[in-house]
């Protein structure tokens, strides 16, 4: 099928949603889902139908210019009408074509990010911790709302592990090409030949999901509860209130003692559970459709090393795409991270339009 004869298939099919919609006798579920489509494809037909008006346009211009009854004057100012028109119309079409692309339905959604530390000790914790401090200061900027679920710190200012939600309108579509393996190269305050070390945190995003994205079943699941423990076996406090929950159908084992009340601490861990299994079922679904694809930002794959930040040079190199910046410190304090973020989704974006049939 032709990119022409795929847009005439979505006018046509615009057309017969509306009338079926002004006909009636609908029952009340096929009404939301028809008018919900019909309202989804009612912005891709307006510009379905700009794009053929100024395709006419150009060819009325076309013709003027080539008629040899035409006055000097008018073809003059048709000609440069026709020089703006034509350069306005690949834009239109890309536009278009964007508009065609699959939504990923889990764009839209809050997130959960996960921050661990790798290999490198006390100096990857500190970067983890780094790491952590750019995600909240970025959601800042975008005003979103961050949320520390779970925290287990070194006492030395790093995070062996933080997990966070982050809410917000489009959080997931701005923050999905962030899971991978971070990389970090710089000299230690605790190295005294000033020799540079490399250390790694892993990144995950996982899209926030609700009840109705992923059914948990009370069954599936093994509820443990114990006394909640700080560092050195210090208590926390002095019930139990800490909670374990494993989905005996994944093996997926998630523990939360934050919090002194048992249920909340369940509520966390549900919660951060929900989207892991969310997310679960996400890659399933796109490694299959990935496998059909020539090329991807990523695989979102967190053992993939996806970034790293030279501290001696002042600058911070995505692997992906090859694009490296020199504004290390203007990165990590969320300001400049949109530079990397806008080009990963421009990657992706061309992948897929050049992926369309």
């Amino acid at each position: 099928m032709s990119f022409e004869e795929k847009l005439q298939g979505i006018v046509r099919h615009h057309r017969d949603l509306a009338s079926s919609l002004a006909a009636g006798g609908l029952g009340a579920q096929d009404y939301v889902r028809l008018s919900k489509e019909y309202a989804d494809l009612t912005p891709i037909v307006e510009s379905i139908e700009t794009l053929r008006k100024r395709s006419e346009e150009l060819a009325g211009l076309e013709a003027l210019i080539g008629d040899p009854a035409s006055d000097a004057e008018m073809k003059t100012l048709a000609e440069e009408e026709y020089r703006a028109l034509k350069g306005s119309l690949p834009q239109l079409e890309r536009q278009v074509q964007r508009m065609l692309l699959p939504k990923d339905v889990a764009d839209e959604k809050s997130a959960i990010l996960e921050i661990r530390a790798g290999t490198g000790g006390e100096e990857a914790a500190l970067f983890a911790a780094a790491l952590f401090r750019m995600y909240e200061r970025y959601a800042d900027i975008h005003r979103w709302k961050v949320e520390i679920l779970a925290l287990s710190d070194t006492g030395l200012g790093g995070f062996k592990e933080v997990i966070a939600s982050i809410n917000g309108r489009g959080v997931f579509a701005r923050l999905k090409f962030e899971s991978g393996v971070h990389r970090v190269q710089r000299v230690p305050a605790t190295e005294a030949s000033g020799r540079i070390h490399t250390s790694a945190a892993t990144v995950a995003v996982l899209p926030e999901a609700e009840e109705v994205d992923i059914a948990i079943d009370d069954k599936d699941l093994r509820i443990d509860v114990f006394r909640s423990s700080g560092p050195g076996g210090q208590s926390v406090n002095t019930t139990d209130s800490a909670v374990r929950v494993t989905h005996l159908p994944s093996g997926i084992v998630v523990q939360q003692q934050d919090e002194k009340s048992q249920h909340k601490n369940k509520a966390k861990a549900l919660k951060i559970l929900r989207a892991r299994l969310y997310e679960a079922e996400r890659t399933k679904l796109e490694a299959e459709r990935a496998a059909q694809r020539k090329s991807q930002v990523g695989t979102g794959d967190r053992s993939e090393r996806i970034r790293t930040y030279n501290y001696p040079q002042g600058r911070v190199t995505d692997h992906r795409i090859n694009l490296t910046l020199y504004e290390l410190e203007r990165v990590l304090s969320g300001e400049a991270l949109d530079k990397i973020i806008d080009a990963l989704i421009a990657e992706d974006e061309a992948a897929r339009l050049a992926d369309l049939p």
